[in-house]
Parts: C-alpha cells; sequence; structure tokens
C-alpha cells in the first residue's frame, strides 16, 4: 500500500493487537481484521474511537448514536443505534480482545481458536454472528489474509522477539 496515512494507521494498530493477543491470546490478525473493515482502515470509527462497531453494553460508560447499515430480511436499511465510545484506539481494541475471548456470543468460536490457533477460521466464525452483512465473513477472512495485514503483525511481533 503505498498510502503513508493508511500504513501508519495499520502499523498503530497491528502494535495494539500483538500487545493485547500477548496478554489475552486474542489472535492479532482478527482484530486487525475487523478494525479495517469496521473504521475503514482505521479511517472512520464510530464515535470518538470504536473501531470495531461495537454496540452499547452495560460494561460500557460512553456511548454514542451511528446511523448504521444494517441487513434485515435480506434488506438493508439504515438505522440510528447506540454503540460503545473509547477514550483511545487502545481501548477500544482492549474491548474488541475482552468481547472476543469472553462474549457470549463469541464463546464457541473461541473455544475453538484454544484448540486449533486456526485464525482464518476463528475470523470467519466470528464474523457469521458479528455483523447482518451477509458477505462480512468472507471479507474479515480475505482481509485477516492479506499480506499487508499479515506482514504488518509479523513486524510487530518479529521487534519482540
Amino acid at each position: 500500500m503505498n498510502d503513508p496515512a493508511l500504513n501508519q494507521r495499520l502499523a498503530e494498530v497491528a502494535r495494539v493487537a500483538v500487545e493485547l493477543e500477548k496478554k489475552t491470546g486474542c489472535p492479532a490478525r482478527a482484530m486487525v481484521a475487523q478494525w479495517a473493515l469496521e473504521s475503514h482502515w482505521g479511517a472512520k470509527p464510530a464515535g470518538h474511537a470504536n473501531y470495531f462497531g461495537i454496540k452499547k453494553a452495560a460494561r460500557h460508560t460512553l456511548a454514542c448514536t451511528v446511523m448504521t447499515r444494517e441487513v434485515i430480511d435480506g434488506k438493508s436499511v439504515m438505522q440510528p443505534l447506540a454503540f460503545a465510545d473509547y477514550a483511545s484506539l487502545a481501548d477500544s481494541c482492549a474491548d474488541y480482545a475482552w468481547l472476543m475471548t469472553h462474549g457470549a456470543p463469541y464463546r464457541a468460536a473461541w473455544t475453538q481458536y484454544q484448540r486449533d490457533f486456526d485464525v482464518g477460521a476463528f475470523v470467519g466464525r466470528v464474523a457469521a454472528v458479528y455483523a447482518t452483512d451477509p458477505h462480512y465473513r468472507e471479507l474479515a477472512v480475505a482481509i485477516a489474509n492479506q499480506p499487508n495485514v499479515r506482514g504488518a503483525v509479523q513486524a510487530v511481533r518479529q521487534e519482540y522477539a
């Protein structure tokens, strides 16, 4: 990618994702893939800093209302929905890691990932539940496997080695 701003955002989220992977086990490539999809490669977070499109839950102290596209009964509709908001990219990523490793909708995906450590399969299982867009799963898996995503994550891992 020849966009310096995008490359900088990708490097920043890869650094946070690898640090969280070491702490929580949540795969960095999965985090980067959903960050890319949900925030247009970090350019358009919901609210101040929701890079994952995480809807507001009782655990959230900050929130915002965002018009979002949902697919309902096969039709694309715009809806105003309450989303969590965060003070920073790191806070947004930490909540994503918590959701993947503790959230009830992702329990089966997380349990299977802990058995096989197949990042692509994990991304696919999570994506099948995460979004209403019928193409979300294939997009998330493709992004997780892109050379730029793999390279950004690997570069950070090598720094820590």
